[in-house]
């Protein structure tokens, strides 16, 4: 069919349609959170076999390609897996899409004392993948996988499933206080 020929069959489908009198929306639903396939004793243990090593100590921060990974050395590696297959249900998320570096590292501090000393052991931090970061690409992505290795509070983070962001987020795990 030509252009002239499919303006022709659209315009006669719709002829009889009304637009509509309100300009009401309807709010998009959250959908709810995956849940996690372990408990929180599962999560509890975890952070009780962590205790057992030196926690000033810190491994290199791993990274290939998209996917950012650490873990503390006194984090037995079977936890890591399960971190990093998002095995552990997300307490709490934050989200540092458009804050420059300096808001960032704050807000970041900020959620990560009032998450552990709410006790909460696994959470999402959300600083996106740098899509419309320009040629110099992500800027926060860098920014906060340096900061999350060098804060004492954290056993380990790995870039989240796809499902939760997956490079543009990374699960963390958190030091119980």
């Amino acid at each position: 069919m030509s252009n002239s020929k499919d303006t022709e069959v659209f315009r006669n489908a719709m002829k009889d349609v009304k637009p509509l009198e309100h300009e009401e929306r309807v709010q998009e639903r959250k959908r709810p959170l995956a849940k996690a396939r372990y408990s929180r004793a599962d999560k509890k243990d975890v952070l009780h076999e962590s205790l057992g090593g030196d926690l000033n100590q810190r491994d290199a921060l791993e990274q290939s390609g998209e996917e950012a990974a650490y873990c503390h050395p006194s984090l037995p590696q079977r936890t890591f897996k399960k971190l990093h297959r998002g095995h552990f249900s997300i307490e709490a998320e934050v989200d540092l899409h458009g804050l420059i570096v300096s808001e960032a590292k704050e807000h970041l501090r900020e959620f990560i004392e009032e998450s552990r000393n709410r006790g909460l052991g696994c959470v999402r931090v959300i600083h996106g993948k740098g899509l419309r970061s320009g040629p110099e690409g992500p800027v926060l992505r860098g920014y906060v996988h340096q900061w999350l290795v060098q804060w004492e509070g954290i056993l380990a983070f790995a870039s989240t499933r796809a499902r939760h962001g997956g490079s543009g987020a990374v699960y963390v795990l958190l030091r119980p206080l």
